[in-house]
């Protein structure tokens, strides 16, 4: 009996220490954090397995989100007012991840002026950034900073707090969409080098991130209609970059990953403010 409760107890602290390095996994990849490196990772800086972490991205989602929600409240309680901390909030959250998931914002707009499959794909992986991805990421940050200043001036500081954690968490999920239902566009790509997710493990993230919006949403006094339209709208933005980029380059690449979390975030915060809407 001994034997079995030990061999148990060893099953659960293996996996328990699996699930930790994985969240450490997706965290080093998808910020610039300072993640310590865990005694039992094999290969603490390589790139990840999306096979393995996908089930750990909404948690790692969130994680992300708590320096931006931790600015803006801070922010409100030295009361610079609701267009100063939702800058602070979203300048936050770009250093984080350091600008990660805006580079492929711009890169996938930017690819919009290329007239074959070849030449797009070609356009994003060229570091420089054209008009067309200059547009993109000011009515990015405008649109994600509008939206913030917004829901400041029609709830509170704990609510709107909430709603930067879910969007954090609902994003990253969305960006998995073309990752997940598209087949990688190039074959010595990022996309391509961490492998596909599985549909099981994205639909278990997706349950996972939708259960954490419900549990902070209501914990944070956030409405249960506006929940909802936040899941919503991040899925349906994700479904809508999944088609694009499928018309576009016939495929998924990293870029349109970033591009559909950017997309997915915008989504939902516009979602909340119908919800919201006086």
């Amino acid at each position: 009996m001994s034997d079995r409760l030990n061999e148990t107890g060893s099953l659960s602290l293996s996996a328990w220490q699996a699930g930790i390095a994985d969240l450490a996994c997706a965290l080093r990849f998808y910020s610039r954090l300072p993640v310590p490196v865990l005694s039992w990772e094999r290969n603490p800086h390589g790139l990840p397995d999306f096979g393995r972490i996908v089930r750990i991205l909404p948690l790692a989602g969130f994680v992300l989100g708590l320096l931006p929600a931790c600015a803006l409240v801070l922010a409100l309680w030295l009361d610079l007012g609701p267009w100063l901390a939702a800058i602070l909030a979203i300048a936050t959250a770009t250093i984080t991840t350091g600008a990660f998931h805006e580079d492929g914002l711009a890169d996938t707009a930017d690819s919009f002026g290329g007239a074959t499959r070849e030449r797009r794909l070609a356009i994003m992986k060229d570091s420089l950034i054209g008009s067309f991805g200059t547009c993109a990421l000011v009515l990015g940050f405008a649109l994600r900073i509008t939206a913030l200043a917004t829901l400041i001036l029609r709830t509170d500081a704990t609510a709107v707090a909430a709603a930067v954690l879910i969007v954090a968490a609902l994003s990253r999920v969305a960006g998995l969409v073309p990752l997940v239902f598209l087949p990688p566009a190039r074959t010595d790509g990022a996309a391509q080098a961490v492998g596909q997710p599985a549909r099981e493990s994205f639909w278990l993230a997706v349950a996972l991130s939708a259960g954490l919006a419900l549990l902070v949403g209501l914990a944070g006094g956030l409405p249960v209609s506006g929940i909802a339209l936040m899941i919503l709208f991040a899925g349906l933005s994700g479904i809508g970059l999944m088609r694009l980029a499928w018309r576009h380059i016939q495929g998924q690449t990293g870029d349109i990953a970033g591009a559909a979390q950017q997309v997915a975030e915008m989504a939902a915060l516009i979602g909340l403010l119908i919800a919201l809407r006086p």
